[in-house]
């Protein structure tokens, strides 16, 4: 089965002037805020939702899930953090496999894997992933925003031969979530 739908978000909320803190409550840099925890609890219901009824007609329920591991790049566990609760909840094994810089591998495996596919990573190197997925620069935000942790960017290809299309579809899970999407440009 070729993979049909790829959807990449940012890590949940990160320490800027709050705590990032452990599951068990260590405080950790490198860990999620309680507010990126809460996002995180929130993604199970946002691509696992009970009846299985989506709040946006783009969405769907991962069979595989990525998250950029740790390495000299980058030890930030945020990625990881941000959709265990959802890989637990729907039994997956999560990926870290690729660590942040190898994004040309993640984008191999996600695309030959088959199925749909959920990707959490670094802002910092999403769009270049979206470059690697469409194959060039057009028709997608050349930057991800610092402070926004709340998009989810959708993939989609009907068909092994077909060409990917791209959404921008807004999580609106927590207070201040915003609708819009990342400007082009």
């Amino acid at each position: 089965m070729p993979t049909t739908k790829i959807m990449v978000i940012r890590h949940a909320e990160r320490p800027n002037g709050a705590q990032g803190v452990m599951p068990d409550g260590t405080p950790n840099p490198e860990a999620l805020t309680a507010i990126g925890w809460q996002r995180a609890d929130a993604l199970v219901g946002l691509f696992a939702p009970p009846g299985g009824h989506f709040t946006d007609p783009h969405l769907r329920t991962p069979q595989a899930i990525y998250a950029s591991g740790i390495a000299h790049h980058s030890d930030s566990l945020r990625p990881q953090q941000t959709v265990t609760p959802l890989a637990e909840k729907l039994g997956l094994r999560l990926n870290t496999d690729f660590p942040k810089g190898d994004e040309a591998a993640l984008v191999r495996a996600a695309t030959t894997i088959g199925g749909v596919v959920l990707i959490a990573w670094e802002h910092e190197a999403i769009p270049e992933i979206a470059q690697l997925i469409l194959g060039g620069n057009q028709g997608i935000p050349q930057h991800w925003p610092g402070n926004r942790f709340d998009l989810v960017w959708v993939f989609d290809r009907p068909d092994q031969s077909g060409m990917w299309s791209f959404a921008q579809v807004p999580q609106r899970l927590l207070p201040g979530d915003s609708a819009d999407p990342i400007p082009l440009g």
